[in-house]
């Protein structure tokens, strides 16, 4: 019997965009660590081959699947893509999960046991027994500024806002409209978890540890921060002075 036989059906949801170099690696990890966890690789058109090697990986394994996407259009685009295909597919559990390795699949049982007694398992960097990997003490201050101006602006009860590890129960996804989504890069993850929690979802914080990505380049940048940083601001403020009939 398969350990999270309890949850039905499990799809890791994996973005790329020219990572060539990891793809093949992190699915090989998330096949050994959860062996009924299926994966989708959406590939945002990656000019390095990726979406080549994803197909290999998916002829070779019925547990593995692509969704090719015509080109480059954000974090959150992709993953609203794979959510959509995932929930259209009759999957009970999705999960979001990077490529680079940064978020180990052998700590996926974690944000699983988690869901047990949630709808919605973030995994979190900033609660007891999470940690960060190869990060100088300047991003991690960014990181957890980020989180905490996010949780006070948006009235979160969420350490870890901007982490990007994430399981969800296919009835939590299936209460959001996503065309309402308004966010396609970074600032998703901060807009769907304040989502889930105006819809009054459970939602749970498991302790992971963040690796810094060794293969590749990182996809965050200034432009990424600042973003996110006015969108918050906006949302917060729309919040508390939002006329009332």
């Amino acid at each position: 019997m398969a350990e999270f036989e309890d949850l039905g059906r499990i799809l890791v949801i994996i973005p790329t965009y020219n990572e060539s170099g990891n793809i093949e690696r992190i699915v090989g990890r998330l096949r050994a660590a959860v062996p009924e966890a299926h994966a989708l690789i959406a590939d945002d058109n990656s000019p390095d081959g990726t979406g080549d090697l994803a197909d290999k990986l998916a002829a070779n394994d019925d547990h593995v699947h692509v969704l090719h996407r015509k080109g480059k259009e954000g974090l959150g685009a992709a993953y609203l893509a794979g959510f959509t295909w995932g929930l259209d597919n009759g999957f009970d559990v999705l999960v979001e999960m990077d490529a680079d390795g940064s978020h180990q699949p052998e700590e996926l049982h974690r944000l699983l046991e988690g869901l047990r007694q949630a709808d919605v398992a973030l995994g979190s960097r900033w609660v007891p027994g999470g940690s960060v990997v190869n990060w100088p003490a300047s991003r991690k201050f960014i990181s957890k500024g980020g989180s905490f101006y996010a949780r006070k602006a948006l009235k979160l009860p969420i350490k870890d806002v901007t982490g990007g590890y994430k399981a969800f129960r296919a009835t939590a996804l299936s209460e959001l409209d996503f065309d309402e989504v308004e966010s396609a890069g970074f600032v998703f993850q901060i807009d769907l978890t304040n989502r889930l929690h105006k819809k009054g979802l459970r939602i749970v914080e498991v302790p992971i540890e963040f690796v810094e990505r060794e293969i590749g380049d990182s996809k965050m940048d200034s432009s990424i921060m600042s973003e996110a940083f006015k969108q918050v601001t906006k949302w917060g403020y729309a919040d508390r002075f939002k006329k009332t009939d």
